[in-house]
């Protein structure tokens, strides 16, 4: 059985843990529209899935740790390693959120700090100083916005444990400010080549991956981060102060990701039926679900920040489409994990003989 997970972690996909990230949110959405079975179902699924990617990741660590590196200062594969932040602190929220743990978030928080500083700086010292790197056209992708939803995640993890802090609010709710503004220039850097290399350089409908979704995840994050800072305001004079900005600041985010859904749409039509691209199964997949399923979660809180009651009609029609989105890559996922143990016990099999 060992010998099987270390197969599975030798090849472990960076970004997998976009898998935590689409379950947490869907789950959180789910949980504030009354969807309370699904919300529970899908908490329990992630706590399975946030502790199974661990073990693989450790012993991918432990046991190819050159491998590890050699991705995580990739240009190309370097961005999935931001995954592992944000669903630590998706999956913190979750613990907050629907199960009221929140002594376990905390150290959650502390994890997802650590793993933030240690990622960030690590990938984009490496991407800065390398003497050869790769044409914008082959080494930017969506994945590169994961590092504004990290920061962001930890903005959000954080305003979420300020209730529960007997001290030291004024310091978690700078800090988690602090972040928010970081990832909103994080995005905003990224975002503009990300644009550029859609509209003046050629782009191959092979090239458009799943990922490319993430240009209206991260926005859809940033209005969840923005949203909890305002709903929390009351518990620091400065936020309170700053809240008409903070406003017109997130719904400005959040007009964005709105913007990117119809064109993301069509770019998929595009590349799946018009040039008939195989829809097979690949965990960049969640990079698809993780977005619709934290735009109906964001949309939702945004409502309740800005007090329109109207938007709650956008995440209670939104819910089924990412819900929809979550179970083909889920039984996608099933099916591409039967399929390569039956392949790896008739390896074994023929090795044996």
């Amino acid at each position: 059985m060992f010998s099987f997970f270390k197969q599975k972690a030798v090849h472990l996909f960076p970004g997998y843990f976009a898998l935590v990230m689409a379950t947490g949110a869907l789950s959180i959405g789910t949980y504030f529209l009354g969807m309370d079975l699904i919300a529970k179902i899908l908490f329990y699924l992630n706590a399975a899935a946030y502790i199974g990617l661990w073990i693989l990741t450790l012993i991918r660590f432990f046991c190819y740790f050159p491998r590890m590196a050699a991705d995580l200062m990739s240009h190309t594969a370097g961005p999935g390693f931001f995954t592992i932040v944000a669903g630590t602190s998706m999956f913190g929220c979750q613990l907050i959120i629907i199960t009221d743990f929140y002594r376990v978030a905390v150290y959650l928080w502390g994890l997802a700090i650590l793993l933030w500083v240690v990622i960030m700086y690590t990938f984009f010292s490496a991407v800065t100083i390398r003497k050869e790197k790769p044409a914008l056209a082959e080494g930017i992708n969506g994945a590169w916005l994961i590092a504004a939803v990290a920061t962001h995640s930890i903005s959000i993890l954080g305003t979420l444990l300020v209730p529960y802090m007997e001290r030291g609010q004024d310091v978690a709710l700078f800090f988690t400010l602090c972040m928010y503004f970081l990832g909103c220039m994080l995005y905003l850097n990224i975002i503009t080549l990300i644009f550029y290399r859609f509209t003046f350089l050629k782009l191959d409908h092979s090239a458009l991956t799943p990922p490319y979704w993430i240009n209206m995840g991260a926005v859809a994050i940033t209005t969840l981060a923005g949203s909890s800072l305002i709903l929390n305001a009351k518990y620091w004079p400065l936020l309170v102060e700053i809240t008409p900005f903070l406003k017109g600041f997130t719904l400005f985010f959040w007009i964005m990701g709105t913007w990117w859904i119809p064109l993301m749409f069509i770019l998929m039509i595009w590349r799946h039926l018009y040039h008939r691209y195989p829809l097979s199964y690949d965990p960049q997949f969640w990079g698809l679900a993780f977005p619709l399923a934290m735009y109906t979660t964001s949309t939702y809180q945004l409502s309740k920040a800005l007090g329109v009651p109207f938007l709650t009609v956008i995440p209670r029609f939104m819910v089924y489409i990412a819900l929809a989105a979550w179970v083909f890559v889920f039984l996608g996922m099933i099916h591409h994990m039967f399929f390569q143990r039956i392949h790896y016990a008739k390896s074994v099999e023929e090795k044996s003989l």
